[in-house]
């Protein structure tokens, strides 16, 4: 049976990468979550600034959609990220900003926002 992938645009703090990989695997059923790390991801997409930073991103979600057939992204944001140091309520608009602006990437990808809160929680942002 082959394994399932899953995708997630995180920020490099090491505290917020076994939350989310955990959070992915139980609530989707997935396998493996390729990561593609980068200080404040929801900032950096949500702006859509540093081009050059985006399209790398973009090509590392494309080698995971490719090869491993990952159909499912996730973004977040976190809590007392040093990379985009800002509100929770500033984070949450920007999560929902870059989830829209990865849909014009035009990758055939489910997309979900997360937020990782202050005790290391993960939720979905609506």
């Amino acid at each position: 049976m082959a394994k399932k992938f899953a995708t997630a645009i995180n920020c490099i703090d090491g505290r917020v990468q076994k939350p989310v990989i955990e959070f992915i695997r139980n609530n989707f059923h997935i396998d493996y979550v390729d990561l593609v790390t980068t200080p404040g991801p929801d900032k950096l997409i949500s702006e859509y600034k540093d081009t050059q930073e985006i399209q790398s991103i973009k090509e590392k979600v494309l080698i995971s959609f490719k090869k491993h057939k990952s159909n499912i992204l996730f973004l977040s944001g976190h809590h007392d990220c040093a990379g985009n140091p800002c509100s929770k309520e500033n984070h949450l608009r920007q999560i929902q900003k870059a989830a829209n602006n990865i849909k014009y990437w035009r990758i055939n990808l489910e997309i979900y926002g997360l937020w990782i809160d202050e005790k290391w929680r993960v939720a979905f942002v609506e």
